[in-house]
């Protein structure tokens, strides 16, 4: 049996992820800085250990005896009201090396890194691919796509088998995104992110928690994968939806547009996984 270690396994990609890696065969160690938030993990079965992605130690003592390694830590604010942007960034471009130097100690050779598809972003309404990357400003973006950006070189950079996982914008149950767009749909205040005709390329979690288990299974070595639903669409069309399934008044532009366009391509993920999304579109995943 292959014993995997989930980095982060307590946030909302761990705790999708670690019982579907359990369904399927594989022992699961939940490394964690909170051992009693732990309690998906341990309702698997998984082996909890306390470890820090700055604490080189802790993910060597952690990672001794795993056949792979999977690092899903992040530092978002969210539903929790513990992480912020800055911290995420330190996460990604300053903790991702100390990763894998833990990794190469421990004797763990092949890892899986989470990243964003907005990496991938055109920033206009063209399709664009794993070859497309949007450039990064002194922006709270900019500075996130950067940090990110640092983060994949680290991972490439080491001398470990890798995949990289660039995930969509997360929905569904756990992720906080599309409880608060109903929210403020219901509550009158959803409005558009500028005029809402930029793209948004989708994910519901459960299909990024499906594809990390092909790619375990598959192993498509040292290829940078986008995992995002099939039909990317425009924040007015999404929202709208949203608006009319809440028996909501339609929502105004004029919101802060976070995010440059991205609608990005999954055809190579799907090619090399064996993998499709069951959640196809915004349609289907947001469904109440």
């Amino acid at each position: 049996m292959e014993t995997i270690a989930i980095l982060g396994a307590n946030g909302v990609y761990g705790r999708w992820l670690t019982p579907r890696l359990v369904a399927a065969g594989y022992a699961v160690r939940a490394l964690v800085r909170r051992p009693e938030a732990a309690g998906v993990a341990a309702g698997c079965g998984a082996d909890i250990r306390v470890a820090d992605i700055f604490d080189e130690a802790s993910l060597v003592a952690g990672l001794e005896g795993c056949d792979l390694g999977v690092n899903l830590a992040t530092s978002l604010p969210g539903p929790s009201g513990r992480g912020t942007y800055e911290a995420n960034d330190r996460v990604r471009s300053e903790g991702t090396p100390i990763w894998t130097a833990a990794c190469r100690k421990a004797g763990v050779q092949r890892v899986i890194q989470q990243s964003i598809a907005m990496l991938s972003a055109s920033g206009t309404d063209e399709w664009s691919d794993e070859e497309t990357i949007f450039p990064a400003d002194d922006s709270v973006t900019g500075r996130a796509l950067a940090a990110s950006a640092a983060m994949e070189k680290a991972i490439r950079a080491s001398d470990l088998d890798w995949l990289i996982l660039r995930g969509g914008l997360f929905y569904g149950p756990g992720t906080g995104f599309d409880d608060d767009w109903f929210a403020r749909a219901r509550a009158g205040k959803l409005r558009l992110p500028g005029d809402g005709s930029d793209f948004v390329s989708l994910l519901h979690i459960a299909d990024m928690a499906a594809a990390t288990l092909a790619a375990v299974q598959k192993w498509p070595s040292r290829q940078t994968l986008i995992i995002a639903d099939d039909e990317p669409a425009r924040w007015k069309d999404v929202f709208s939806f949203i608006a009319q399934s809440a028996g909501a008044p339609a929502p105004e532009a004029g919101g802060r547009a976070g995010f440059p366009s991205f609608r990005v391509s999954n055809r190579r993920a799907r090619a090399a996984l064996n993998w499709a999304p069951f959640y196809t579109n915004y349609r289907v995943g947001l469904v109440r």
